[in-house]
């Protein structure tokens, strides 16, 4: 046999060797690649994204979509190959499994953690949209979770309204910590609170409910930390009355990131005019109640995804805006917001045609 033949051939199974060991080995890495992106003002599933009844709607045109991420599974055993595959492909990133999964959780419970994460920002949404209209929401702060064998487990119950601590009035979930640690470990604290069904059949009837209960705990100390602080082992958040009802139908998405993206398109459904212009815009980042956007995972593929669908402009949070501009998709205009009003504010120059006004997202 020729040596060039030889060598060749030699070459050849030295390549298929290694591709069939990259093949069996694994590596502890995990894909990120652009989800489904979905338009807020349109139907998916053969239903409105968002339904408003009881006020006043307006039509709408264009796009603002909001904008996902797939992701491997928690069991899913990568292989060398696909690795190298990922790391060279420009619409996959390859991230340390323990990124998406830290500490050995589950799928499961990051499906659950992801669902709780999607509803919260439904809520948030919602309440930034409205405070946004100067239309009234009433709030009050709820035993959010309880911990299993904590102090308040069977004593308080999630959907419970944290009316008082120790007498104090709560007005932000903030105030139940300060006001449980001010507390050495095995002191009690005193909760007045109205329970989750009292609460559930007050809102039914439309009604302020008035049966309230007090509950004593007896404190322990944290296992988080060195210091002498002392918890009951809930956690809380805000729950919300609104005027009128606003449903957002959307099935198979978790995470926080779409909020900004909700509350833009419930603002253009309950305001005359088309608050896009008829364009095309993807977006994407978390909102609190009172407007402020957060910053998200994954952008990179964010963007991808959306200029993959179409999107001209992509309302970027200004905390992703450095990675996200490293590298732009080709047409797509990224657009810097810390709050609802800088969204409003650069979909208002969009629609007037001031695109040298948008605030963009520069590399630093």
């Amino acid at each position: 046999m020729p040596r060039r033949t030889a060598t060749m051939l030699a070459s050849t199974l030295m390549l298929i060797a290694l591709l069939c060991a990259g093949v069996f080995i694994k590596v502890p890495y995990s894909e990120l690649s652009p989800g489904p992106t979905v338009n807020t003002l349109g139907d998916h599933g053969g239903e409105p994204v968002l339904q408003i009844s009881g006020r006043k709607t307006y039509p709408t045109s264009g796009h603002l979509n909001m904008t996902t991420v797939r992701v491997t599974s928690a069991d899913f055993k990568m292989n060398l190959v696909e690795a190298v595959y990922g790391w060279l492909a420009h619409d996959v990133k390859i991230v340390p499994h323990d990124t998406l999964y830290p500490d050995g959780k589950t799928e499961e419970q990051s499906t659950q953690e992801n669902a709780e994460e999607f509803s919260q920002s439904q809520e948030s949404a919602k309440v930034a949209a409205l405070k946004e209209l100067r239309v009234p929401v009433q709030s009050w702060v709820i035993v959010s979770t309880v911990v299993k064998d904590s102090p308040a487990e069977g004593r308080l119950h999630a959907g419970d309204v944290i009316k008082d601590v120790d007498g104090t009035a709560v007005k932000a979930p903030d105030d139940v910590a300060k006001l449980v640690t001010r507390h050495k470990p095995g002191e009690k604290v005193v909760f007045t609170i109205v329970p989750a069904k009292e609460q559930a059949a007050a809102e039914k009837a439309n009604k302020p409910a008035t049966k309230t209960e007090k509950i004593t705990i007896t404190t322990r100390k944290s296992d988080d930390d060195g210091a002498e602080r002392a918890i009951v082992g809930i956690a809380a958040g805000t729950d919300h009355t609104f005027p009128f009802t606003i449903d957002i139908k959307l099935a198979d998405v978790g995470g926080p990131s779409a909020g900004l993206m909700f509350a833009l398109g419930i603002y253009d459904k309950l305001t005359p005019g088309s608050l896009t212009g008829g364009k095309f815009v993807a977006g994407t980042g978390t909102i609190d109640d009172d407007g402020k956007v957060g910053p998200i995972g994954g952008i990179e593929m964010k963007t991808v995804g959306a200029r993959d669908k179409g999107a001209q402009y992509f309302l970027t949070p200004a905390d992703n805006c450095a990675a996200a501009a490293k590298d732009t998709p080709s047409g797509l205009t990224l657009i810097k917001v810390n709050t609802i009003d800088d969204a409003l504010g650069a979909l208002k120059d969009l629609r007037e045609g001031k695109t040298s006004d948008l605030p963009k997202c520069t590399k630093s």
